[in-house]
């Protein structure tokens, strides 16, 4: 069957711009740099990245809302730590119409500013508390860098969950509970991740902390799929989110936000895909299972019932399936299709019929088998879960390989991917280090971080480990 012109081996960017095309998710020749179009069949992938997104949300009591893109000058400027993080990528809004305006909008790089003065006349008592509220929206940020579709953009699909907490402690359990979500979330889109605590000076404008969930990515580079941040007091005293305690004294509440983008999609892209286009985790493929009727002439009828049939059946069972019955050949169906990323492809022929048995192609290895079509519908339902599983530890496998532990500046010059290096926790050391290996400081691991070593730049004792790798 085609393949792309670009092999993803060879040269993993020219493949991953090539496949997004071709399957139709995005088209890019919008005239905004960074600003693509959403085509039908990428819209509703990422329709369903946010299913999962909600369903999450509403299992732990978050409540959806929706706030104004535009924010005012003035509600901006309040903190003045998170100015100075996005100052340089903001939009701003001077004029409407031909009226200058008497105060400067902006559109939303992420939206602590507009909530946060709502959110103050929201809160009044301890039973207003906590307060965890959800919305999925667009962002804009002026990305300067070169723009590449769902992973570097300028308008940004962009999940943001907001909480308020009566104390440092209650927060701390949101935290706890945004890693569990994690956790089950990219299980679903089988994509094995890890937690890093970011570096103070690469931490969110305005954190206390940052935890940040990182993917490996074919290219040996990391994707930052999204953040955790604990924000303590630190944007409810500027703007006035206070509460009154049942004793009656008035405490700022203590904060935090969990963030994700459309860089999930761009992961699925480029972790699971192959040199024949997409191959689509089954909980968030558009189409799961495509029945390929084989048809011979005198016989159309026969195979398009039996193909209907085990269609009904299956919907009924809420697979997102559909017979192909467009008249061209089988070939350029399986072309299609396997582009496209369906999961499980279904052959239905004469000799199939008379055989009393389906034919099963998955999308994940091409293993071909026939089945019972007295038990269709159980087998469907195992090779997708197979295929899910099949996904994720392919992509655990990589992950997991490209970790390295070393001690030494040169030992982490022999490897690609992620390496860990023992830290004194000064920043002069890990930025020399950052140049010595033209990488990116990732951050902690928040789990087994202590480190016995010396530290390879100023030889004093390590504190922790620090990882590093190339990044998107």
């Amino acid at each position: 069957m085609p393949e792309t012109k670009v092999k993803k081996t060879e040269d993993f960017n020219e493949w991953y711009n090539e496949i997004v095309e071709l399957a139709d998710l995005c088209d890019k020749r919008y005239p905004i740099k960074g600003m693509n179009v959403w085509r039908p069949y990428g819209w509703k992938l990422m329709t369903f990245i946010d299913q999962l997104i909600r369903e999450e949300m509403i299992k732990t009591n978050h409540q959806e809302l929706y706030f104004p893109l535009l924010i005012p000058e003035s509600s901006f400027k309040k903190e003045e730590e998170h100015i100075e993080g996005f100052g340089s990528e903001v939009y701003w809004v001077t004029h409407a119409g031909n009226n200058e305006l008497e105060e400067k909008w902006l559109l939303r790089p992420t939206s602590e500013t507009a909530m946060y003065p709502i959110f103050s006349l929201w809160i009044r008592s301890h039973a207003d508390l906590p307060l965890k509220t959800f919305q999925i929206v667009n962002t804009f940020r002026y990305e300067t860098k070169q723009t590449r579709a769902f992973i570097r953009v300028r308008e940004i699909h962009f999940f943001e969950s907001h909480t308020c907490h009566i104390d440092f402690e209650d927060a701390e359990k949101q935290i706890k509970e945004d890693k569990e979500i994690a956790c089950r979330l990219f299980l679903k889109l089988c994509l094995p991740f890890i937690f890093n605590k970011r570096p103070e000076w690469d931490k969110f404008a305005g954190a206390f902390y940052t935890i940040s969930i990182d993917v490996l990515m074919p290219s040996q580079r990391t994707l930052q799929l999204g953040s955790i941040h604990q924000y303590k007091d630190n944007f409810s005293k500027p703007y006035e989110i206070s509460y009154e305690t049942e004793e009656g004294e008035h405490k700022y509440c203590h904060q935090t936000t969990y963030g994700m983008s459309e860089r999930i999609l761009g992961a699925i892209v480029g972790i699971h895909g192959d040199n024949k286009g997409l191959v689509l985790p089954p909980e968030v493929a558009p189409i799961q299972v495509v029945i390929i009727p084989i048809i011979f002439k005198g016989q159309e009828k026969v195979v398009f019932d039996v193909c209907d049939d085990i269609c009904k059946n299956l919907q009924k069972e809420n697979i997102r399936i559909i017979v192909d019955k467009r008249d061209i050949t089988p070939g350029n169906k399986y072309y299609d299709w396997e582009l496209k990323g369906v999961p499980l492809r279904v052959e239905i022929g004469p000799q199939d019929i008379k055989k009393k048995e389906i034919v099963i192609v998955r999308r994940d290895n091409f293993e071909k088998k026939s089945v019972p079509q007295k038990s269709f519908m159980k087998s469907i339902k195992e090779e997708l879960d197979k295929i899910s599983l099949n996904l994720y530890n392919k992509a655990k496998k990589i992950i997991d390989e490209n970790i390295h532990r070393v001690k030494t500046i040169e030992e982490a010059k022999n490897y690609k991917g992620i390496v860990e290096i023992p830290w004194c926790k000064n920043k002069d050391c890990a930025l020399e280090i950052e140049n010595i290996l033209d990488g990116n400081t990732l951050g902690e691991p928040i789990e087994n971080a202590e480190s016995k070593y010396a530290c390879p730049i100023c030889n004093n004792p390590a504190k922790t480990w620090m990882r590093y790798a190339k990044s998107y």
